[in-house]
C-alpha cells in the first residue's frame, strides 16, 4: 500500500502541484534522480513539471501522465495530482494538442477500458451478420451467408502474429547484456548508477568493450564521445546513442531505456 505523505496546512503549501511535487519528493528524501529511475521520465522533464511550467511540454497528455506517474513515487493522490494539473493546465487557455492524440497516459478515467474494446467490436461484428442475413432474407433467400468471424479472424490472424513475434523479439533482446564498443581509440567513459555509484570510468581503446552490469540500479553513462560506442543490447546492434561528438551526461543506458529511444534492432554487424 502507497504511503501517502502528510502534507503542511494550505496555507503553507507552495503555490502550484509542481511545486508541491517537488516538496513531497525532498520529504522523503528523493532526488530527480531516484524519482527518473523509478517512472523511466526524463530528468528534465521531471525538473520542468516541478517548475509548474508545463506549457514546456510536448503537450497536456504527457503533463498529465508523467505527474501521475511522479505522484505515485513522492506518494501524492494521484487522481487529485490529475486534477490540479488539468485545472492549471485549462488556465493556460486552449494548446494544440492533436499530434498527440487525446489519450492521456497514466490517467485511467480518461482511457477506455479492454473490454469495453472488444464490447464494441464485437457489437460491430454482430450488427453487420444481423444485416446480411436480414438482406439474404428479403432480396437473397438463396444466398448463402459467409462466416464473418472467420473473414476478421483471418484478417487479424497475420496481424496478431506479426505484433506478437516483435513484442517476443523485443522481449528477448531487453533481456540481455548491454554492451558498449570503442570505435575510435580513447574515448573518454563514466558508467555509474542512480546513486552517483561509479562502475566503471576510463579512456576505452580502440575495440574495447564494457559490459554493463545486469544488476546495476538504474545505470547512466557520461561521454565525450557517443559517436565513438558502438551500442549491442542483447547481442543486437542498436544506433549509437548520437551521430556528433557531443558530450552526454546522465543518459540511462538499461537495456529498456535504450530500446525506448525508439531505435530498429539489427543483427550485430560482423
Amino acid at each position: 500500500m502507497t504511503e501517502q505523505i502528510e502534507m503542511p496546512e494550505d496555507s503553507l503549501l507552495p503555490q502550484g502541484v509542481g511545486p508541491q511535487l517537488r516538496l513531497a519528493r525532498e520529504e522523503r528524501g528523493l532526488s530527480i534522480v531516484d524519482v527518473a529511475a523509478a517512472t523511466r521520465i526524463s530528468q528534465r522533464h521531471i525538473a520542468t513539471i516541478e517548475a509548474g511550467n508545463f506549457a514546456a511540454l510536448p503537450g497536456r497528455t504527457y503533463a498529465i501522465g508523467f505527474a501521475r506517474s511522479i505522484a505515485k513515487v513522492v506518494g501524492l493522490d494521484q487522481n487529485d495530482v490529475a486534477a490540479k494539473v488539468r485545472a492549471e493546465l485549462d488556465q493556460l487557455g486552449p494548446v494544440d494538442n492533436s499530434r498527440y492524440g487525446t489519450y492521456e497516459p497514466g490517467d485511467p478515467a480518461r482511457a477506455p477500458s479492454a473490454r469495453l474494446v472488444w464490447f464494441s467490436i464485437l457489437a460491430v461484428v454482430i450488427l453487420l451478420a444481423g444485416l446480411f442475413m436480414v438482406y439474404r432474407v428479403m432480396f437473397s433467400p438463396s444466398a448463402e451467408l459467409p462466416s464473418l468471424v472467420e473473414e476478421v479472424q483471418e484478417e487479424d490472424g497475420p496481424a496478431q502474429a506479426a505484433v506478437e513475434a516483435e513484442e517476443q523479439l523485443v522481449a528477448e533482446v531487453a533481456s540481455g547484456d548491454v554492451t558498449f564498443t570503442a570505435t575510435a581509440d580513447a574515448v573518454w567513459v563514466r558508467f555509474y548508477d542512480a546513486a552517483g555509484r561509479r562502475l566503471m570510468e576510463k579512456e576505452m581503446a580502440l575495440g574495447e568493450s564494457f559490459t554493463v552490469p545486469a544488476d546495476a540500479n538504474g545505470p547512466q553513462l557520461w561521454t565525450g564521445r557517443p559517436d565513438a560506442l558502438e551500442i549491442t543490447v542483447g547481442g543486437r546492434a542498436i544506433a549509437r546513442l548520437s551521430e556528433d561528438d557531443v558530450t552526454m551526461r546522465d543518459v540511462p543506458v538499461d537495456a529498456a531505456s535504450l530500446l525506448a529511444r525508439g531505435q530498429e534492432i539489427g543483427e550485430t554487424s560482423e
